[in-house]
């Protein structure tokens, strides 16, 4: 029989990860020939929570047919110059606090001042899924969208649901001088950006003040994100990307983060006058990613359940198990950047980090 966190996404549903804490009188039979350790950690697994949708998903029929031949793409044109900004959606289906952003600035009628702008809802297969009884099943139908974007793999004969849809897409990222991909988080995090490993996306972060942590990082093991894209990645590349991670998926804090940070995207592109937009922000800290902890095994736990951003002083100490392998950190002042409290073999458990000396 195949481990089912082969196969399931990383936000797989709660509801089977967690049913030995909803059936404790098969404890006994559960741990039964483990070791003491590793029963240990199954009967103290830090508890699920449930994952309560305080957002309605937006209605976005008037966007899906696109108006560039591209389904669920808009596209606007200053005739103005300017840089192709694109700001995207939805590249997981449950994540659509993003997607609630978008589809205001549309139904406002925005238009940019100048270059030209392209709004993206992307995976919308999956979203057309999202079950509010079931928030986390429709992350995607076959495969992370999100780990596809990689040349060799988008010119390979194989084929799925969301590497067609990348196919499609592909045209659009090509022409694209700046993107900014919204996303947000299935486990309690702060909103973070991510800006990818080069130092053109670390500057270009900062320039958005929001959200206050910008992490420079190396991306995932299990495939290429649509930031880490060839042209976005070169260093010797003018185009340039980031990642925002806006908060928990479904709350409404996690769409004011989005709707600040898009306007602030559109302030410094030059596409809305600046004094439309709100003060500036807190000054953001920049922090770089030091190791990638990839679960191996389908029995990772950490010692506790952490809150990304967290700081752990000392070198050396214990934060989870990967079977029977100790996790500890590897460093002073270690920066636990967006925890998977219930990681799936094979997928990123945790990013451990380090606080650059210098601010944006």
């Amino acid at each position: 029989m195949s481990d089912p966190s082969e196969t399931a996404g990383h936000d797989q549903d709660p509801e089977t990860s967690a049913a030995p804490e909803l059936m404790p009188e098969l404890m006994p039979q559960l741990t039964q020939g483990l070791t003491p350790g590793l029963a240990h950690r199954l009967t103290h697994m830090p508890p699920l929570p449930r994952f309560e949708v305080r957002l309605r998903p937006p209605d976005l029929a008037d966007w899906i047919p696109g108006n560039t031949g591209l389904p669920g793409v808009m596209q606007f044109d200053s005739r103005r110059p300017g840089p192709h900004v694109a700001i995207t959606a939805l590249m997981h289906g449950n994540e659509f606090a993003g997607a609630i952003v978008l589809d205001e600035l549309l139904r406002q009628d925005f238009r940019p001042l100048r270059g030209r702008l392209s709004i993206g809802f992307l995976n919308l297969a999956a979203f057309e899924r999202f079950d509010a009884a079931q928030p986390t099943a429709s992350r995607f139908i076959e495969e992370d969208m999100n780990r596809l974007w990689d040349t060799a793999i988008l010119d390979s004969a194989r084929a799925s649901v969301e590497l067609d849809r990348a196919r499609e897409l592909r045209p659009l990222f090509d022409d694209v001088d700046i993107l900014v991909d919204l996303h947000s988080m299935l486990w309690p995090s702060e909103p973070l950006i991510l800006s990818g490993p080069t130092e053109k996306g670390r500057r270009f972060a900062c320039t958005l003040g929001m959200p206050a942590m910008v992490v420079t990082d190396q991306g995932h093991t299990s495939g290429p994100r649509l930031i880490d894209y060839a042209m976005f990645a070169s260093p010797d590349d003018s185009r340039v990307a980031c990642l925002i991670e806006a908060g928990p998926h479904w709350e409404p804090i996690t769409v004011d983060t989005a709707r600040v940070a898009v306007r602030a995207l559109l302030r410094e592109t030059g596409m809305v006058e600046e004094e439309k937009l709100p003060g500036p922000s807190p000054r953001q800290r920049c922090a770089e990613v030091t190791q990638v902890v990839t679960a191996a095994s389908s029995s990772f736990s950490f010692t506790q359940s952490f809150r990304g951003g967290e700081m752990i002083g000392e070198r050396n100490t214990l934060i989870g198990h990967d079977g029977p392998i100790e996790i500890r950190t590897p460093h002073d002042d270690c920066l636990l950047v967006m925890p998977s409290l219930r990681p799936s073999r094979g997928h990123t458990a945790v990013r451990l980090a380090r606080l650059l000396p210098d601010a944006c």
